[in-house]
């Protein structure tokens, strides 16, 4: 019986930026589910609510966890989900991957398949178009917030009592 992980990552949920709310990882892992269930896997799911750049603390225990081959592969709802850290960092995570024989697709991308002989090529590319993605959102947060400074709203948390003001 081959096991996979199915990874999803979340983001907060750029429609609400006030609520610090994350979206939801069902999205993601239904179609996910589905595809497995086709194939017959046994699958173990993570989910993480976290930016593609920021410290991932579940990406790196996946990456150990696989590393030490509980699962044979891992499936992605799409590249973006998997790394948006650039072309160097995803290419490592990917080659010492594929060093222990783990592979790792995507769903909706059919070319993000480490088994396939184009794939680093592909890979290259497409790391970077996510990197490139990750920095406009930041820009576009820092200018939302930069506004909101602007015009006097205070911004964080709110305090969390009286003292603190």
């Amino acid at each position: 019986m081959v096991k996979i992980a199915l990874y999803a990552r979340v983001s907060l949920d750029e429609r609400n930026p006030d609520k610090a709310q994350f979206q939801d990882p069902e999205n993601q892992l239904q179609p996910l589910r589905e595809y497995v269930k086709s194939k017959g896997w046994e699958t173990v799911e993570i989910i993480e609510r976290a930016s593609g750049g920021s410290n991932r603390p579940i990406f790196k225990d996946m990456l150990n966890r696989a590393m030490q081959r509980e699962f044979s592969g891992i499936l992605v709802y799409s590249f973006d989900r998997f790394s948006r850290e650039g072309i160097l960092d995803t290419l490592s995570y990917i080659k010492r991957l594929k060093g222990r024989g783990v592979w790792v697709k995507s769903l909706r991308e059919e070319w993000f398949d480490t088994e396939s002989p184009f794939s680093e090529l592909m890979l290259a590319q497409f790391a970077w178009f996510a990197e490139f993605e990750r920095k406009k959102i930041s820009d576009r947060t820092k200018a939302g917030l930069a506004r909101k400074k602007a015009m006097g709203v205070k911004l964080g948390r709110p305090p969390c009592c009286p003292i603190c003001g």
